[in-house]
């Protein structure tokens, strides 16, 4: 069997030295999955706040149900970054089984941590792929005018 290997513009980037995430940040179908899931993430997050703050009980059973609410809100996060990066990304391995509810040593939730490190490889992506278009409609252009001029 011969392999064919073709360019699919897939990138690899070493996320704390624990995982590879792999996408082509230059995918405008990833892009606009990455870029619209921020109102699932503003409502996942809402509802993450407004359940922890009507946790009732004594402290030992807030505290279960509070980190049941916290691993629920992990598992939610994980599963619609799959949905956008592809089910070759395990995202528990990749960022070493940390709970993306959890904050950072910044305060942020580790979740908003991880989208605005790849925002900039998103948007980075997305104008080199309207260069590439940009560059062959000039191309197509400049082809059209030899043609007419010979």
């Amino acid at each position: 069997m011969q392999t064919l290997n073709i360019d699919t513009g897939v990138e690899e980037f070493a996320v704390n030295g624990r995982g590879v995430l792999r996408f082509n940040p230059a995918d405008p179908n990833l892009y606009h999955r990455f870029f619209a899931a921020g109102s699932t993430l503003e409502t996942y997050d809402a509802e993450l706040t407004e359940a922890l703050q009507n946790v009732a009980g004594d402290e030992k059973a807030r505290t279960a149900v509070g980190l049941a609410l916290l691993n629920e809100y992990d598992g939610k996060i994980k599963k619609l970054l799959t949905e956008i990066f592809g089910a070759e990304n395990d995202f528990d391995a990749i960022l070493g089984g940390v709970n993306l509810a959890g904050v950072g040593a910044n305060g942020k939730r580790v979740v908003q941590n991880l989208l605005e490190a790849l925002t900039p490889i998103l948007r980075a992506g997305a104008e080199r792929r309207l260069n590439a278009i940009a560059d062959e409609a000039t191309a197509q252009a400049d082809a059209a005018r030899a043609a007419r001029g010979a």
